[in-house]
């Protein structure tokens, strides 16, 4: 049973209503403890998948009353004596739960979308690094080295984080996590463009060739790419999980992007460019997608109507994007079987 602990400090003349409502809510255990002669600690006991619910509730509180604040720990282990009766309702709870997609709480996965859609030096000097590393692997034509990069390289974060900006209706993380992947592809694209001055373009690796041009299976592949993505997010699982396979879609084609311009190779350049673009759109339609299925809402009423435009807009327009991104791959492909 995955447990999570809230702890919520009330001051004690909103004391009653608030403890009245949290017991109304699904919990494990419950505690009150008098913190300081302003305020009262509950705190509750939870199961993973009520925290949001609860979370939501609190959340609401803070924006009205001062000195409400609201905390959330992990709870390693639990121990306590369950009854044959509570053993078969749990068992029973756990097999309906098998056939929900199941998520952090939506406070929790803002803390890391937020996280990975600011520029840091940190994050600066990732993308360098996979950019150089990814660059000499084409060039020495190693799947290896390339899949090395892949695992450092933190393009997934900006654009997951714009799928999930565009599902909350905020588009304040949307213009930052645009920023921060505009950011990180000029950086790739600046250093590779740099290596041709010393290295030739190696056309002859099959790695750089296949990524010169885009096909619908590049689409289906990172339509993949972004469910998976996605979900590693969702559950809140290592980025290197699904790293690599999100790599595949998102930093090979910006270094391909990279060595052709500075080649002067506008054709092969134009190729890898359709296919990147078309990569960032499948991501972020397919995550958006998820995001959609996993119930992921604002809070607040005013929010709702807006994040409900915001993301039928998004599904739509990146959905126009992929659809014409396709009609140029076909159209293109089938010149050049004339």
């Amino acid at each position: 049973m995955d447990l999570q602990l809230v702890e919520a400090y009330v001051p004690d003349k909103y004391f009653d209503k608030v403890d009245e409502s949290l017991k109304e809510y699904p919990h494990v255990s419950y505690w009150v403890s008098i913190e300081s002669k302003d305020r009262t600690l509950i705190r509750v006991l939870v199961e993973t998948k009520n925290t949001e619910e609860i979370l939501n509730y609190l959340e609401s509180l803070t924006h009205l009353i001062d000195g409400f604040e609201v905390l959330l720990f992990p709870v390693q282990t639990y121990i306590t004596r369950t009854t044959e009766e509570e053993k078969e309702q749990k068992r029973k709870e756990v097999e309906e739960e098998t056939n929900k997609l199941q998520r952090a709480s939506r406070q929790e996965l803002i803390g890391t979308i937020q996280k990975s859609s600011h520029i840091t030096l940190t994050y600066t000097l990732l993308i360098i690094l996979s950019a150089i590393v990814v660059t000499i692997g084409f060039i020495q034509n190693s799947q290896a080295v390339i899949i090395g990069a892949m695992v450092i390289a933190p393009m997934l974060g900006p654009v997951i984080s714009m799928a999930f900006s565009s599902i909350l209706g905020d588009f304040q993380l949307l213009r930052s996590s645009s920023f921060t992947l505009l950011y990180a592809i000029i950086i790739v694209v600046g250093i590779s463009i740099c290596f041709t001055f010393f290295f030739p373009v190696p056309m002859e690796s099959s790695e750089f060739s296949s990524r010169t041009h885009a096909n619908v299976s590049d689409i289906v592949l990172a339509l993949a790419s972004g469910t998976a993505g996605a979900l590693s997010i969702l559950n809140r699982l290592p980025g290197s999980l699904v790293g690599v396979m999100v790599a595949v879609a998102l930093l090979p084609p910006t270094v391909v992007v990279g060595m052709t311009i500075g080649s002067g190779m506008w054709q092969e350049a134009y190729g890898s460019t359709l296919l990147l673009v078309g990569n960032i759109a499948s991501v972020i339609l397919a995550a958006i997608i998820i995001f959609s299925l996993s119930g992921i809402r604002p809070v607040k009423w005013n929010e709702v109507d807006k994040a409900k435009t915001s993301r039928k807009l998004s599904i739509l327009f990146v959905s126009l994007v992929i659809i014409l991104l396709l009609i140029v791959i076909l159209f293109s492909n089938n010149l050049d079987l004339v």
